[in-house]
């Protein structure tokens, strides 16, 4: 399989300028990994270390089984069968879309040449499409000939630098779609670096988030979401709210009553219980362990987060509702809890 295994990797742009400090990343052949994290954390830095336009300082990149980056070795692009899809495309303007698909293609004899062609584009939805030019396509099948290009070669691992970024939010999710299914009808290896963590959790396989030139947390969509490794990372990949909590046999005690534990951890007893907004509920102030005052609403069309003054608690939290609002500003509600949380250190 065409397993990437990134490996203490280290790069910087001069003199304590360092941007990934030992980096490790293992993505399983055929899965589509998502590096997610804020701006200057490394996202590029460590995709152009993989595709061998910047060489690494120490550390090693292999993909199946190969070593392409490490201690006096250093493939070229050329050379380590892996494609790229830019952001917008980057389609060749002057060459057909057929062209642009085959550009990859050297040395390959001409009949076999057009049937790859003719089978890459059946696969991202655009057969009969070879004739046109770029400018004649919409921005979304432009993204999915860029693709095509990609995999005509049968790379051994695709590198796609946040494709969908010049996409407007109506076409993103469409285009999103189709190239994951796309890579999966493929069997391809895929890193897919994004600053969206939306598109990230609903996209990916696994998602790495990344933090100071390292890895934070590489797990499943769901795990990341539900279990974060610290609370960094629980706000940085979601709306998150936090509450003092004591913990005891599994159940936390805190402002909003009594909230069961995912995983009590043995060593902890006090910190900070992590609860997403669509856990909590409004209700009845009579009928529920914690009241407070709505003290802002934004209605966003399919929910609304209204945020609320809790009794007993320094800050407001949000609370996303389905539907309408409901509630209004200065009114006394009453919060439940629906589901399990999870209890991390407080941060110093």
């Amino acid at each position: 399989m065409n397993d990437l295994q990134v490996s203490g990797v280290v790069t910087s742009y001069g003199p304590g300028a360092t941007v990934l400090d030992g980096l490790d990343l293992t993505v399983r052949g055929g899965h589509l990994a998502a590096v997610l994290g804020p701006s200057g954390c490394g996202k590029t830095t460590l995709l152009r270390v993989i595709a061998g336009f910047l060489r690494a300082e120490a550390g090693s990149v292999t993909v199946a089984g190969r070593t392409l980056a490490g201690p006096g070795v250093h493939l070229p692009p050329e050379r380590r069968r892996i494609s790229i899809v830019p952001q917008e495309g980057a389609l060749f303007p002057h060459l057909s879309v057929a062209r642009n698909v085959a550009f990859g293609l050297t040395g390959t004899e001409r009949g076999a040449r057009a049937r790859r062609v003719d089978e890459m584009l059946d696969l991202v939805g655009l057969g009969g499409y070879g004739h046109r030019m770029p400018h004649e396509l919409s921005g979304g099948q432009q993204q999915r000939v860029a693709l095509a290009r990609a995999l005509a070669p049968d790379p051994q691992l695709v590198l796609l630098d946040e494709p969908f970024s010049a996409l407007d939010s109506a076409l993103r999710g469409a285009v999103r779609a189709d190239v994951r299914a796309v890579l999966r009808a493929g069997g391809a290896t895929a890193v897919l670096v994004t600053h969206d963590q939306q598109e990230a959790l609903s996209t990916a396989d696994v998602v790495a988030v990344l933090r100071d030139g390292r890895v934070a947390q590489c797990a499943v969509p769901e795990e990341l979401y539900q279990r974060p490794a610290d609370p960094w990372v629980a706000s940085f990949v979601g709306d998150a709210v936090f509450v003092p909590g004591t913990a005891d046999k599994g159940v936390a005690t805190t402002a909003l009553g009594r909230v069961p534990l995912a995983a009590a951890q043995r060593d902890l007893r006090e910190g900070l219980v992590l609860l997403r907004p669509e856990q909590l509920r409004l209700t009845d102030p009579d009928q529920a362990d914690a009241r407070g005052t709505v003290t802002g609403v934004c209605f966003y069309g399919h929910d609304a987060m209204v945020t609320v003054a809790v009794d007993g608690l320094d800050a407001p939290i949000g609370i996303r509702t389905p539907g309408g609002v409901p509630a209004g500003l200065g009114e006394r509600v009453g919060v439940r809890v629906s589901g399990e949380a999870t209890l991390h250190t407080a941060p110093a």
